[in-house]
C-alpha cells in the first residue's frame, strides 16, 4: 500500500514588497529571476504543495504583508495561520525603510509561533543583499543577524543572507529543505556507498548538503540544470537524461526516484556508459524504499 503523505506546513512571512513570492516562484514554479518582476503582491494567503523524496509534502503558506492582512494574521486568523507550524521563514528586505516595523511584526509572528507550535524552527532571509556595495555586505549580514538572533530569544532562528539574482536563495532553501528530510542521514550513507559500489567519483542527489570547496557548487548545478529544462520546455521538448562526456569524466543527470533526479561522475574511461545506467536503474527500487519514511530501513551495503 502506498505511504500516507507525511504534510510539513511551512509559514512565508514578511511585509509586503520583501520578495516572498518572487524567491517561491524561482524554488517551485521554475521562474528564473528576471520573470518575476511581473509578478503581483499576494493576496490574504496563497497555499501550495511540493513533494519531495516521496511522501514528504511542503505544505506552503505564502502569506501577503500588506499591513492589513499581517494584522488580521495576528487576530482573527492567529488560531488558523499559526497551528501546526513546522518552520516559519520570515523574510526581510534588507533595504527596507520601515524597519521597526518589520521587526514588530516579526516578533508578533514569534508569540503566535510560541503559543501555538513552540516546536517550529525559525529562519530568517536577508533579503536582496545584491543592492547592498559588496564590501558592506558582510557587515551588514552580521549586524542584522544580531539583532534578529537577540529579538528571537528564547527561540532560536537560523539567518541566511539570499539574492535571487546568485546562487544564495538555493542555498537557503536547500538547508532549510535538509532539515525537514526525517531519515536524511540514512539517504546519505547509502548515497555514499552506492557511489563505491559502481566506482563513481561523486554521486549528487538534492538530499546532499555537505562542504565543498566551492560552497554554492550543488546550488550552481542545481540552477544550470533548472535554466536546460526550461530550454527544453521552450522548444516543446521534455527532459528526462542527459549524459555529457570528454576525455577526463563523464557526468550523467537521470531520473532517480518519482521525485529525484541523480548526478553520477565517473572519471574512470574504461566504464561504459551502459553500466552506468544500468546500475542508477537497479537503484531506483531501493531508494524508493529509503523515501518512505515509515517504510522498511534497509541499507545498501558494500560486497
Amino acid at each position: 500500500m502506498p505511504s500516507t503523505a507525511m504534510k510539513k506546513k511551512v509559514l512565508l512571512m514578511g511585509k509586503s514588497g520583501s520578495g516572498k513570492t518572487s524567491m517561491r516562484s524561482i524554488i517551485f514554479a521554475n521562474y528564473i529571476a528576471r520573470d518575476t518582476r511581473r509578478l503581483g503582491a499576494t493576496i490574504d494567503v496563497e497555499h501550495s504543495h511540493v513533494r519531495f523524496l516521496g511522501n514528504l509534502v511542503l505544505n506552503l503558506w505564502d502569506c501577503g504583508g500588506q499591513d492589513t492582512f499581517m494584522e488580521n494574521y495576528f487576530t482573527s486568523q492567529r488560531d488558523n495561520i499559526f497551528r501546526n507550524v513546522e518552520v516559519l521563514i520570515y523574510v526581510f528586505d534588507v533595504e527596507s525603510r520601515e524597519l521597526e516595523k518589520d521587526m514588530h511584526y516579526y516578533q508578533s509572528c514569534l508569540e503566535a509561533i510560541l503559543q501555538n507550535s513552540p516546536d517550529a524552527k525559525i529562519f530568517c532571509l536577508v533579503h536582496k543583499m545584491d543592492l547592498v556595495q559588496e564590501d558592506q555586505r558582510d557587515l551588514i549580514f552580521k549586524e542584522r543577524e544580531e539583532d534578529l538572533k537577540r529579538l528571537s530569544r528564547p527561540l532560536e532562528c537560523v539567518c541566511f543572507r539570499t539574492s535571487i539574482w546568485d546562487e544564495t536563495l538555493y542555498k537557503a532553501w536547500s538547508s532549510i529543505v535538509y532539515q525537514l528530510i526525517p531519515n536524511v542521514q540514512q539517504l546519505e550513507m547509502n548515497l555514499r556507498n552506492f557511489a563505491q559500489i559502481i566506482e563513481a567519483d561523486e554521486v549528487i542527489s538534492h538530499y546532499q548538503c555537505k562542504e565543498q570547496r566551492d560552497v554554492h557548487r550543488f546550488e550552481k548545478i542545481s540552477n544550470i540544470i533548472k535554466q536546460f529544462k526550461l530550454s527544453c520546455s521552450k522548444l516543446a521538448a521534455s527532459f528526462q537524461s542527459m549524459e555529457v562526456r570528454n576525455s577526463n569524466f563523464a557526468a550523467f543527470i537521470d531520473i532517480f526516484t518519482s521525485n529525484t533526479y541523480v548526478m553520477v561522475v565517473m572519471s574512470d574511461p574504461s566504464i561504459p556508459s551502459a553500466a552506468t545506467l544500468i546500475n542508477i536503474r537497479n537503484a531506483r527500487k531501493h531508494f524508493e524504499k529509503l523515501e518512505r519514511v515509515d517504510g522498511p530501513k534497509h541499507s545498501l551495503l558494500m560486497r
